[in-house]
């Protein structure tokens, strides 16, 4: 036996400890103390010990990096959040408006009736590609000053990627949304369900089976994950989803959601957004100053539509980004010390096909 490896008792001695320096459910104290129990009848043969040893470590490294009981204090101030909201997009005041509304009904809750846990409602934010779906989640997070968990579902296959694996298999380990908790670190972040209408044709039922679950008021408040084997309350997190239409989410998830179509934007917005938004992030993320490139006011229409329309801005930002990466290359060559974008030189900036 290795001399620096510590004994069966001390092994155990040290999981008690570790298990008893943070705050858990009592039922979870229990079901510890049994796997304790189990370890200690392990004792006897080392053969099965240490390999049983480090799944209940495995286990209770995911436990103690929960959090069953801390959240977040919510800002729910309504100039702040108006304030973030017009920082963060330009137009949608219908779905400004909405958020604010949230806001104030958690405000007016908190002042007049403290102890009462208000039923947020489960936003879906539906429209084309590049509409600020995602981004309008996010903002939501900054608005309320909480984390942010964003899981994905663009060509989910398995349900187990949220639910989690059970402990019998080999490298099991806790579903996504027990993952974004550990990470957070607060039990009531915003969870971005993320492109709900995507997920792979062969799961579709099962995963929005799942999705009934995470959305009801009367069974998220005890979601068990398999390799927890243990229900966390999700009942104080804030759900929202997001899709590109709604034609291949199921009723029962749908009759849970508060869907929110966001629009499509012309061109005149979409110069004001590529102007006032991401130009000046643009700049800064090249390592440029405002003063080193200029785009005149003639040229913008190119900008926003140099091959055709589409509804959201993720070519236009690319547009952009591409634009001042050319203008990093020519002031770092030598060729200018400054950049001014107008009708003579823009197609040497913009994309050709």
């Amino acid at each position: 036996m290795d001399p620096t490896q510590p004994t069966a008792s001390e092994a155990i001695a040290k999981l008690v400890a570790k298990s008893k320096s943070v705050q858990l459910p009592s039922g979870l104290t229990e079901k510890l103390s049994e796997m304790f129990s189990q370890l200690e009848i392990n004792s006897r043969s080392e053969d099965t010990f240490w390999s049983f040893y480090q799944s209940v470590a495995k286990y209770l490294d995911w436990i103690i990096a929960l959090p069953w009981t801390t959240s977040s204090q919510d800002i729910l101030e309504l100039n702040f959040a108006k304030q973030k909201l017009d920082e963060n997009h330009y137009g949608l005041d219908s779905v400004k408006e909405r958020i604010l509304e949230y806001v104030s009904v958690l405000a007016l809750q908190k002042n007049r009736n403290p102890d009462h846990q208000p039923q947020a409602p489960i936003l879906l934010f539906s429209g084309l590609v590049g509409t600020g779906k995602t981004t309008m989640a996010m903002s939501i997070a900054q608005v309320l000053g909480r984390q942010l968990i964003r899981i994905p579902f663009g060509g989910l296959g398995d349900p187990l990627y949220l639910r989690g694996q059970s402990r019998v298999y080999p490298n099991a380990e806790p579903g996504a949304i027990i993952r974004g908790l550990s990470v957070a670190k607060t039990n009531n972040p915003v969870i971005l369900l993320d492109e709900i209408d995507r997920v792979a044709d062969d799961a579709l039922n099962t995963i929005m089976g799942v999705l009934v679950e995470l959305l009801d008021p009367e069974q998220n408040n005890h979601f068990t994950d398999h390799y927890l084997d243990f229900p966390f309350d999700l009942s104080q997190a804030l759900f929202v989803a997001t899709c590109n239409n709604t034609t291949r989410i199921a009723t029962a998830v749908m009759d849970r959601l508060e869907p929110i179509q966001m629009p499509s934007y012309n061109d005149e917005e979409k110069i004001a957004i590529g102007r006032d938004y991401i130009l000046p992030k643009a700049i800064k993320n090249a390592g440029l100053t405002p003063d080193e490139l200029k785009i005149t006011d003639a040229v913008w229409p190119n900008i926003v539509r140099p091959l055709g329309f589409d509804a959201g801005v993720r070519t236009l930002k690319r547009n952009i980004e591409g634009l001042c990466r050319k203008s990093a290359f020519q002031i770092m060559s030598g060729k200018s010390k400054s950049i001014v974008v107008d009708e003579s030189n823009i197609k040497q900036f913009m994309p050709q096909w």
